[in-house]
């Protein structure tokens, strides 16, 4: 026993075979000029499509091998020769076939010889045949009749500049034939929901969509004819189309034929019908994806306004953004179980229309977002994946649109509809918002717009209800709050006053974020502080005395509070730089107290938070290096910090990390921009002190290892003599030099000492470098004569 396809594939066969063996007779009848016999075989061949039992898809198989075969028997009725039957009498003969179905083919074939033969107004013969083809009510039998139809009829039209073209009323005449046979077409493909038992609605719906393209065609055909201007579109074939559209009642028709009518008619026509093309669209059937349809419809018109300047004006005049608005509102209103998805998709594809037509109308931007809140308020929790794309389609527009974020800001419903995101997709939503002002360079310069900001990437600087820091990688982590830290170096305002407030702004919204995220967030609010000091700095007669409503004194307040809110995470190394950046501030504004409060502060830190030696030596030497470049102390607090600098420097763990700290602390007491500190002999207690240290840690190596340590440490000593020595200590003598040099080839030259060629290659390079100045001659020349080499 045979399954159903087959079946299909067995009758399909027996088709074809059919139409071969009765078109392999009817070519024997035209090749002897025999048109009764013709007539006879080709009637024969054409009951072929009598046939029920084929789906839409073989059908249309079978369908063409008859409309091959009838191209040939249209080429034997052209010639009259051959046959010798007038046009009028073979348009006469061929009705009387036997069955309707081949009849009105062959009525169809001798129809269009008829009209190409002048013999007969092309109307009053497309009448007759457009009339003739109701003979035939089964659907999938009718719909390709009447495909047939439309075929061969479609060059032979009484349009504009057409040859068949007759009186003025003959465009008329064309577009109630194309109509019609739309019409009577549209009927036979919605009846065929009804066929069959209902168990196969699925299958039928399937074999419907195969032959909508049948019904589209007639509308293709209609807006091809010249005729059709705007007036005629607007008063008589867009009202008769979409009278047949919503009367049809069928989902799957309205669908279909709404989107083809977008498709095939001119931009121009259906913006100046858009009033009558929105207005059909809440009266389709519920089940209808009107929201396909809108969007495709404001895509295309978005498209058209995106082509050329000059029909922008058009679209003002015939106030598009307002009617597309309504109508979408109506549209969600009649759906009341339209999902989120869809009517977002609606406000995005309206939010891209108004963009492109009316990008200066903010307001018409801030609509759109103001009716998706509207929507999304009735949702209790969006959770649906599309949607939340959607929303972020929708928040990213104006963004992609303006490349500025400021415009963006001025938005009163932006934040509120990215208040309905979700914890991750606020995040992206919050990123993309970074990335845009980053790429465009954008400056935020006022407080309400960093409020605003700051409002909406409120996802990346403090943990939202519900959400999970710990379940983020720490890598994206880290690149969400380096690009929050970024964004606080974008906020700028020539103002002092407006850049306080902005300041103060950020802080209140970062110190939020928990200890994981200040790390990241302190140091940039910190630098964005330090630089409006720098802006202080250069309006001076504008902050004169305490009583001013800014002073660099209460800048340094804040800045105190503001580092000490990380000891909440605690990070001591990044406060400690942070303190010393800040003394280096104040040492700018010359506020000795305070530029002494922040050393304080760091050394507080090195004692009692730092333990671990790498990180204390990495301390040490900023401390120092900060305190070296202050000119602000007076002697007793220099003398304070620099003894509490070297005294540090001495009890570091290692005797190699010890020499360094302490051999960098001879800076402290000799610095040549300053009057004054040029202590030479400390100079030179550092240098032996270091040298002591050198010497401790040469003979724990012996001790430990039984062999000497590395002699680099005395070659940095040694350079750090030569630099003293030029630089005009009088406590640093050529013989101190001479004998370092001798102690370094003693050590080199021992036995117990490893060989070490980075040391070896230093030391040659700071002997070539002494030989050098030897040679240049001149006062440093002569320095330099007394050290032996």
């Amino acid at each position: 026993m045979l399954n159903g396809t087959e079946d299909e594939e067995k009758w399909l066969a027996e088709g074809i075979a059919g139409i071969q063996h009765n078109a392999f007779y009817m070519h024997r009848a035209l090749d002897s000029n025999n048109l009764r016999e013709a007539l006879k075989y080709s009637a024969q061949m054409l009951s072929e499509l009598r046939t029920s039992k084929l789906s839409p898809h073989k059908y249309y198989e079978l369908y063409m091998r008859a409309f091959d075969e009838l191209k040939r028997l249209e080429l034997f009725f052209k010639d009259d020769s051959k046959h010798g039957v007038s046009v009028v009498d073979l348009y006469e003969l061929v009705q009387h076939a036997g069955n309707i179905l081949p009849r009105l083919y062959l009525l169809c074939t001798v129809g269009s010889i008829y009209i190409k033969s002048k013999e007969a107004p092309a109307k009053e013969v497309l009448k007759d045949l457009v009339e003739m083809c109701r003979g035939v009510q089964h659907p999938i039998r009718g719909l390709f009749l009447r495909s047939y139809l439309a075929q061969i009829s479609r060059d032979k039209l009484p349009d504009i500049g057409s040859e068949y073209e007759g009186d003025a009323d003959t465009v008329m005449d064309a577009v109630d034939f194309v109509l019609q046979n739309f019409t009577e077409m549209n009927k036979l493909w919605v009846r065929m929901q009804h066929q069959g038992p209902g168990g196969v609605r699925e299958k039928r719906e399937k074999e419907r969509s195969e032959l909508q393209d049948l019904v589209g065609k007639n509308l293709h055909v209609l807006s091809q004819i010249e005729g059709v201007d705007l007036e005629m579109y607007k008063e008589t074939v867009l009202p008769r189309v979409l009278e047949q559209v919503v009367n049809c009642k069928d989902d799957l028709a309205q669908y279909y034929l709404m989107d083809c009518i977008i498709q095939v008619f001119p931009d121009e026509y259906h913006l100046q019908t858009l009033e009558t093309l929105l207005g059909a669209c809440p009266q389709l059937q519920p089940t209808v994806d009107v929201k396909t349809v809108l969007s495709r419809l404001m895509d295309r018109l978005s498209n058209y306004a995106a082509s050329s300047a000059d029909v922008l004006p058009e679209f003002l005049q015939v106030e598009a953004f307002s009617k597309l608005s309504n109508a979408i509102g109506k549209v969600i209103e009649a759906q009341l179980d339209m999902p989120a998805v869809g009517a977002i998709t609606l406000y995005v594809s309206l939010l891209t229309f108004t963009l492109r037509v009316h990008p200066d109308r903010l307001d018409h931007v801030d609509q759109v977002l103001g009716a998706c809140v509207k929507k999304l308020s009735n949702i209790p929790k969006l959770e649906d994946s599309r949607a939340m794309k959607q929303v972020v389609a929708l928040l990213s527009a104006p963004l992609e649109k303006y490349n500025d974020i400021v415009t963006a800001l001025t938005l009163s419903n932006y934040p509120r509809v990215m208040d309905h995101l979700d914890i991750g997709t606020n995040k992206l939503m919050a990123m993309v918002i970074i990335q845009s002002i980053m790429k465009n360079n954008s400056c935020i310069s006022t407080a309400d717009k960093v409020e605003v900001l700051f409002k909406l990437i409120k996802g990346l600087i403090k943990d939202i209800d519900g959400a999970d820091v710990d379940e983020l990688e720490e890598e994206d982590f880290k690149e969400e709050q380096n690009s929050v830290a970024r964004l606080i170096h974008m906020l700028y305002n020539d103002e002092p006053e407006e850049m306080l407030k902005i300041i103060c702004i950020v802080r209140k919204h970062t110190m939020v974020g928990g200890p994981k995220r200040l790390p990241f967030t302190v140091s940039s609010l910190v630098f964005s502080a330090l630089r409006l000091l720098r802006q202080l700095q250069g309006q001076e007669g504008d902050i004169v005395g305490e009583e001013a409503s800014m002073t660099p004194n209460k800048i340094f307040q804040l800045l105190t509070q503001i580092i000490e809110s990380l000891s909440a995470v605690p990070s001591p190394e990044l406060a400690l730089r942070l303190y010393l950046q800040c003394a280096e501030a104040a040492n700018g504004c010359d506020i000795e107290h305070v530029a002494y409060e922040f050393f304080t502060q760091a050394f507080l830190l090195y004692e009692e938070e730092i333990a671990d030696s790498k990180a204390q030596v990495t301390a040490i030497h900023l401390i120092i290096g900060t305190l070296q470049r202050m000119n602000v102390f007076g002697v007793e607090n220099r003398d304070t910090l620099t003894h509490k600098a070297t005294g540090y420097s001495a009890r570091l763990l290692k005797k190699a990390d010890q020499c360094r700290a302490v051999y960098a602390c001879s800076h402290l007491f000799w610095v040549d921009d300053q009057d004054g500190i040029k202590d030479g002999e400390r100079v030179l207690l550092c240098l032996k002190r270091a040298l002591r240290i050198a010497n401790a840690a040469q003979q724990m190596a012996n001790v430990a290892r039984g062999s000497g340590g590395p002699v680099s440490l005395f070659v940095e000593i040694l350079n750090k003599y030569i630099y003293f020595f030029e630089k005009g200590n009088k406590q640093i003598t050529s013989s101190a030099i001479q004998g370092l040099i001798e102690l370094i080839n003693t050590e080199m030259q021992s036995d117990s000492t490893n060989p070490d060629s980075v040391a070896d290659a230093f030391l040659a390079s700071t002997l070539r470098y002494i030989q050098f100045q030897k040679q240049k001659g001149g006062v440093m020349g002569e320095k330099f004569e007394s050290i032996k080499l």
